[in-house]
């Protein structure tokens, strides 16, 4: 759910009135001829993507509309940004690779189903890959989560882009029977022995707190962007997914914001970039097995996320705030946190940390960000302590003995390390003098540590530097 496109012909708005009518029309007189014309008229307003499927706007939020699924193709976005990366690590950690049948059975939390496609790709993907054996045959048991009954609704009139989304469209349309929102059955379509879906239609929040600990193989999260649904992107959000998901487990969502990637950090996740579809990069790959991730998000992003107030995560302690609640409690923490023990995300500062700024206007803007929190200049001692692992700087250097004076000046007036890039050159530097053994071993553990190490250790070392400065 991620592509701004507002197309005013296509009106959510519109097509709920439709379906208010002839769903009541239909209770009323029980005939099935206003579901069919229902479904003929609502082509009018679903978006075709191009692989063909349909997808519908979102909800005005403030003046604001997003369309559920990307423009490049809403059925293929559901395989390449959440089948995938499921398939991926299941096969990983359940020695498939060679065979890639799902031997197991497998269980999935589909947050925010909106119109069924996640729940049906990995539906079709399970059904074609299934190795049946004479002893067992592996069962798929599929938790669909969706807020609103409306859009459930749509997921039954969309046309079906894949057969496993009539499979879907059955398990819908029996919950809003159930719901009193439709009176008649009407989707022809079996559910296979094999394949449980059980659908909440509810906020995602009360349903996720009422579900038993280490129970899923993969959560697929697909709210709205951040900034529309800020709730299903909080730490205590999170927290709740690492307690119901297995240790093996991954959660996939599109959203790559540096706010629902420090969450995912705080609540216990390590990190990785998801696979990329429709846009320059992926989405978020998080799991509490370091080996499901495959990608590591970029050292920008890494710099970005600890440094900077843009890092600075959604929160909702008790799991019941509005969303305009906790968007402004978020711009509150950063305003505080900004120039004290955050950098700030202006002109994207964090990425300049050890670079070399050509653009004297901007460099002063950067310069200025970063002297509010004790950087004294582009690639300072200070700087390559927070950006550079291997950097020992304040543990060998700010005893008791010395005052924070004299580590400021320490810092000021030694260029020793003057580095053009934050990372190589700080490598070949110490590599090329054959430095201790034992500190090359660390320069490379930390490389193949996780995102989520080096953004908790950024963060610590800038919050160190300015406690050096406290008197």
């Amino acid at each position: 759910m991620n592509s701004h496109i507002t197309n005013p012909t296509n009106s959510r708005d519109e097509l709920i009135k439709k379906m208010e009518y002839y769903f009541s029309k239909e209770r009323e007189t029980i005939q099935s001829s206003y579901r069919l014309k229902l479904k003929n008229e609502s082509l009018d307003f679903f978006i075709k993507t191009e692989d063909g499927s349909y997808t519908l706007n979102s909800p005005d939020f403030d003046g604001k509309i997003e369309t559920m699924h990307n423009s490049n193709g809403a059925i293929s976005e559901s395989f390449e940004k959440f089948v995938k990366p499921f398939k991926n690590a299941f096969f990983k950690n359940n020695l498939n690779k060679h065979e890639l049948e799902y031997h197991e059975d497998i269980a999935i939390l589909d947050i925010c189903s909106g119109l069924g496609y996640n729940s049906a790709a990995i539906i079709e993907d399970f059904l074609q890959n299934c190795g049946k054996t004479s002893e067992k045959v592996p069962k798929i048991s599929i938790d669909m989560v969706e807020i609103s009954a409306d859009t459930l609704a749509a997921g039954t009139l969309v046309p079906s882009p894949i057969k496993s989304h009539d499979v879907v469209k059955k398990a819908i349309e029996s919950k809003l029977m159930d719901e009193k929102y439709l009176s008649l059955e009407t989707e022809k379509a079996d559910i296979p022995e094999n394949v449980a879906i059980s659908i909440y239609c509810e906020d995602a929040r009360k349903t996720v707190r009422n579900l038993p600990d280490n129970s899923y193989d993969g959560i697929f999260l697909d709210p709205y962007s951040p900034a529309m649904a800020p709730e299903l992107c909080t730490v205590e959000f999170f927290k709740e997914l690492k307690r119901v998901i297995k240790d093996d487990g991954i959660v996939a969502t599109y959203s790559l914001a540096a706010g629902v990637r420090y969450a995912f950090v705080e609540a216990g996740f390590y990190i990785g970039e998801g696979p990329v579809f429709g846009r320059i990069h992926g989405g978020t790959i998080a799991s509490l097995n370091v080996n499901n991730i495959d990608k590591d998000i970029s050292k920008k992003d890494e710099k970005t996320i600890a440094l900077s107030d843009a890092g600075i995560p959604f929160r909702d302690e008790n799991l019941d705030l509005k969303s305009s609640e906790i968007l402004n409690n978020r711009q509150i923490e950063r305003k505080n946190a900004r120039h004290k023990y955050k950098l700030s995300s202006a002109v994207q500062t964090p990425i300049f940390l050890g670079k070399e700024i050509k653009d004297k206007k901007l460099k002063r803007r950067i310069l200025r960000n970063f002297n509010k929190v004790n950087l004294s200049d582009l690639k300072s001692e200070e700087v390559c302590f927070v950006i550079s692992p291997q950097y020992k700087f304040l543990k060998n250097h700010s005893s008791k003995n010395q005052s924070p004076n004299k580590i400021k000046n320490k810092f000021q007036n030694n260029s020793k390390y003057k580095f053009k890039n934050y990372y190589k050159e700080f490598i070949k530097f110490y590599l090329k003098n054959n430095f201790k053994s034992n500190l090359k071993h660390e320069i490379n553990h930390y490389y193949k540590s996780n995102s989520k190490d080096r953004i908790v250790e950024m963060e610590k070392r800038l919050k160190s530097i300015n406690n050096c400065y406290k008197n």
